[in-house]
């Protein structure tokens, strides 16, 4: 029983995660997320208490998703930590649209404490790193951080009217721009 209800919760979080990624906290049907999710609206009650908390849950597996996939112990390499960014971005890209649809309807209302945890841990291993004369000072930690960060969120933020002129349909080569760019923050 319990593997079963485990199972429906990961496919109702699935199932809100391409709707939420589509249409927003308030754009989304819980009806169409219980069907995608062969399921039914009670049941996103029962485990989520509501569309909002099936929202966080689907943001909660996003940030633990990023996080999972860059690793950051103080060796990091920071251009290839931002393309690595990047390439997350563009295989996931419901990822970017999450993040702009938290930003818009959730913002600091509903900030993930391990998220905040790991940025803080971050940015305190740049400054370390910066204090040891291994990476640039040019920007404060936290900056710099927050830098790659947007580096990487560039392309699925980009204006349709900038990306159909910039046209990057390459995947080598915005992985390769990236790098440039944020080793260029680092000279």
């Amino acid at each position: 029983m319990q593997r079963d209800a485990e199972a429906t919760k990961q496919r109702l979080i699935a199932a809100g995660r391409a709707e939420f990624a589509a249409h927003g906290l308030h754009g989304a049907r819980v009806d169409r997320i219980a069907e995608s999710a062969r399921s039914n609206k009670a049941q996103i009650y029962h485990y989520f208490h509501s569309k909002v908390g099936l929202f966080d849950a689907v943001w909660n597996s996003a940030v633990e998703q990023i996080i999972g996939s860059l690793p950051f112990d103080g060796d990091e390499d920071l251009p290839e930590f931002a393309a690595r960014l990047s390439d997350i971005y563009a295989e996931h890209p419901e990822i970017p649209r999450l993040i702009t649809w938290q930003n818009l309807e959730r913002g600091d209302e509903a900030l993930n404490g391990y998220a905040v945890d790991e940025v803080r841990r971050r940015t305190g291993i740049l400054a370390d790193a910066q204090a040891r004369g291994v990476v640039s000072d040019r920007f404060e930690a936290r900056f710099l951080f927050a830098l790659m960060v947007h580096l990487a969120m560039l392309w699925p933020a980009m204006a349709p009217e900038v990306r159909t002129v910039v046209d990057f349909d390459d995947a080598a080569h915005r992985r390769e721009l990236v790098r440039r760019v944020a080793a260029g923050l680092l000279e």
